[in-house]
């Protein structure tokens, strides 16, 4: 897989966790039937948040990675460049 498609696909579920924490959020926050659930209720909405965060995390990290690892590569042809050069 190509780092562009591979990026797009972390980008995906990244913004698919986070909209599952918005979505638990909401569930907790503001609506009735999750309430009126009790004790399942909570936990529906708990695990909604964790899921959202097991996704959003680590892909957040990996792409941190990804972009570090580009400038470092960058960096290093631009130095040899300027080294060429001279």
């Amino acid at each position: 897989m190509k780092d562009k498609q591979l990026i797009t696909l972390l980008k995906g579920i990244m913004l698919t966790g986070i909209m599952l924490i918005l979505a638990g959020i909401y569930c907790h926050n503001f609506s009735e039937t999750i309430e009126s659930m009790g004790v399942t209720g909570i936990v529906i909405s708990a695990c909604l948040v964790a899921v959202g965060m097991i996704m959003s995390l680590p892909t957040k990290m990996y792409l941190t990675f990804i972009l570090v690892k580009h400038e470092q590569e960058e960096d290093a042809r631009a130095k040899c460049h300027k080294m060429s050069e001279s």
